[in-house]
């Protein structure tokens, strides 16, 4: 049984063009998490030294979340800005299986 869905993306940007992605994916970030109610985590993660490697860590309730968060004005938003600054994307659904903590209670 699956604990949640997990987004992996990975962007390798066009030379030159982090700066410009960089507020598109924060405002898809912060308005993921604000305003859909499925989406439980949106990071970011970034080195300086490649700047134009992006991975993004996001966390769905289930498919279903994850399906509607394409669907969102903000995600499509992102999609059409940031279209002419990507150079190639992969993406991995994968099943979250929660080990972190004991099943039933809190982390020691």
């Amino acid at each position: 049984m699956s604990d949640g869905l997990v987004v992996l993306v990975e962007f390798r940007l066009k030379p030159g063009s982090a700066a410009a992605f960089e507020p598109l994916i924060a405002a898809n970030a912060h308005a993921s998490v604000t305003d859909e109610p499925g989406c439980r985590r949106f990071d970011i993660a970034t080195t300086p030294e490649d700047p134009e490697r992006i991975v993004l860590y996001e966390i769905y309730d289930d498919r279903a979340a994850f399906d509607y968060h394409v669907t969102t004005p903000h995600y499509l938003t992102f999609k059409e800005g940031s279209g002419p600054l990507i150079a190639s994307s992969t993406v991995h659904l994968l099943d979250l299986k929660e080990n972190a903590k004991p099943a039933g209670g809190a982390a020691r």
